[in-house]
């Protein structure tokens, strides 16, 4: 039981911070990275009732996540907390350039609502951040914790 709950802070932990991050940059006007109201509006095809929505489902995707970075950490086996942390980051840093990847390509071409279409590498850097951001974050929960994930 108490695997899967510091697996569960570590996604919620984990997300929290990323949707901060891209939060952040969004109110920065860096780029339009408004993750949740992007996410939310797939599915309500509106701007306006996105935000609920669009939370529930970022922080559910979250906790899931964090599952396969504790299996993968688990099977990397890091020998410190700082091996650790550092693991969640590498995994956030290969994470975020798929997905940016993804986004950029499939996602931001499909989206019901025009603002979220255009996406340039500024969005995509903006998202790379915000995985790395919560990977960090999920190494850091599973460093203090220690809760590993065998296969």
């Amino acid at each position: 039981m108490r695997l899967i709950i510091d697996t569960m802070l570590s996604g919620i932990i984990g997300t929290a911070g990323m949707t901060l991050v891209m939060w952040a940059i969004t109110k920065s006007g860096i780029a339009h990275a408004d993750m949740i109201r992007a996410i939310g509006s797939i599915f309500t095809r509106s701007y306006k009732d996105s935000v609920t929505l669009g939370i529930i489902i970022h922080f559910g995707v979250g906790i899931i996540i964090a599952f396969f970075y504790v299996i993968i950490i688990s099977i990397l086996t890091p020998a410190s907390t700082i091996k650790t942390v550092g693991a969640g980051a590498m995994i956030g840093l290969f994470h975020g350039v798929v997905f940016s990847f993804l986004l950029v390509v499939t996602v931001a071409e499909h989206h019901p609502l025009e603002q979220f279409r255009s996406v340039g590498s500024e969005v995509a850097v903006a998202h790379l951040a915000g995985h790395i951001v919560y990977g960090l974050l999920v190494g850091i929960v599973v460093g203090l914790t220690g809760v590993r994930i065998t296969l």
